[in-house]
């Protein structure tokens, strides 16, 4: 009887879930009412309402329940949490026309929820039984992928804070993940960016930005092999996957290691994109920037440690990034230069270090100078009486260039001011 009335209420009132000026006793209420979880559960499992505001207010009151409930929850109402979320998907493999994003995502949710609850002892096979499901059905692959991300957040996320025995448990989590279920991932992956790269491309680029957020605490050697690089290479001539791509190599550039090992995956996918002629495509820079910034990362930690002969290596994998760098700092495009001004500051700081300079280590410095001192100059366009959004991004942009002049005075103040010197007698001129 209780669960009728619930029922007949949210038939008439569940749209004032997301309706700002819905009444919050009625939300409270469901919410907490012992059984009003369940009738939304019901709606979900069948799709039962059309209505896009009642299905995300009915993950709503799951989410409700599985985060501040769950542990009070019997083996068989948690086994119906379950069989919805199913159920649930199943409807989105055969919907004419897919859910709106945000009811994906908020769906994704609370399946990332039911994982982290459940994963370690009630559903181990979580994964499994996804994929099973969804095979290769584009609407399912996305709802797979967004849980994903959700998961990330839940459990891997840094910028998220989380109590001691949360950070605990997203541990176990991880490592029975890592011993359980990431190759089947990296696999499922593999496949997901293989058959999609044409027909789906937004599902290639959520694939892209999964892979880029695990690999980070994955065994990096399911993703930096020849048959994955190779298949994100493919990808990166594709204009609407490339910046993707991009990034998702920056998180596989990034990833924690020995610092010997580090140069070694640098220079073997700087090799890889340089032969693929990738470094004459501007849109690289960041890329870039975190190739350079990694291996002066990896010099540092070397140098430090005494082990003279592999900082020697790092060096000379650094100077040979040079070349790119100037390029990328020149640019008539103030956005790809600023995305190499981090590699530049690092690269000045490694030589302030250093006890003498080769000539080519010089040349180096007054090749920066002249290109920091050219892109500090205002252009034609600039508007001096009214400073826009393009004036103030440009303001923000010579920030960053005078923290290069003020790394290049402290490596060589004798050639900052041979150079003002030279700039001022050819303006006076």
């Amino acid at each position: 009887m209780a669960c009728q009335s619930v029922c007949v209420i949210m038939d008439e009132q569940a749209l004032l879930g997301l309706n700002p000026n819905a009444d919050a006793r009625y939300r409270h209420r469901l919410k907490e009412s012992q059984d009003g979880w369940e009738v939304c559960a019901e709606a979900l499992a069948k799709g039962i309402y059309n209505d896009d505001h009642v299905k995300f207010f009915c993950f709503q009151v799951l989410e409700h329940q599985i985060r501040f409930r769950h542990a009070g929850l019997s083996a068989v109402q948690q086994q119906l949490i379950r069989e919805t979320l199913m159920k649930w998907l199943q409807i989105q493999l055969m919907n004419a026309e897919p859910e709106k994003p945000f009811i994906r995502n908020k769906a994704a949710q609370v399946f990332a929820l039911t994982f982290v609850m459940e994963y370690l002892t009630l559903w181990p096979k979580f994964f499994f039984d996804i994929l099973t499901l969804v095979g290769l059905n584009p609407r399912g692959i996305d709802v797979y992928l967004r849980t994903l991300m959700a998961i990330d957040g839940e459990v891997v996320d840094r910028d998220i804070l989380h109590l001691p025995d949360e950070i605990r448990r997203n541990t176990l989590i991880k490592d029975q993940m890592r011993e359980r279920c990431i190759p089947t991932l990296v696999e499922s992956w593999f496949q997901i960016l293989q058959t999609y790269q044409q027909s789906h491309p937004e599902i290639t680029c959520q694939c892209l930005e999964v892979v880029g957020a695990f690999v980070s605490w994955i065994d990096l050697n399911l993703i930096a092999n020849d048959r994955f690089v190779n298949l994100l290479l493919s990808q990166m001539s594709v204009m609407e996957l490339r910046e993707e791509a991009c990034d998702c190599l920056f998180e596989i550039i990034n990833k924690g290691m020995d610092p010997a090992d580090k140069i070694k995956l640098v220079e073997s996918l700087c090799q890889v994109l340089q032969s693929a002629g990738f470094f004459n495509v501007e849109q690289f820079s960041r890329l870039v920037n975190g190739m350079g910034q990694s291996l002066v990362l990896s010099w540092s930690k070397l140098s430090k440690n005494g082990n003279v002969k592999e900082a020697a290596e790092a060096l000379q994998a650094l100077e040979s990034k040079v070349p790119l760098l100037l390029r990328l700092l020149i640019h008539e495009d103030d956005d790809i230069s600023a995305n190499i001004v981090g590699f530049c500051y690092e690269y000045l700081h490694v030589l302030k270090q250093l006890p003498q300079l080769t000539d080519q280590q010089k040349a180096n410095l007054e090749a920066i100078l002249l290109a920091v001192m050219k892109k500090l100059t205002y252009d034609d366009e600039y508007n001096f009486e009214n400073e826009g959004e393009d004036e103030a991004m440009f303001v923000e942009y010579r920030k960053q260039l005078k923290m290069l002049l003020d790394r290049l005075a402290q490596v060589s103040p004798e050639l900052l001011l041979e150079a003002v010197r030279r700039v001022f007698n050819n303006t006076m001129q």
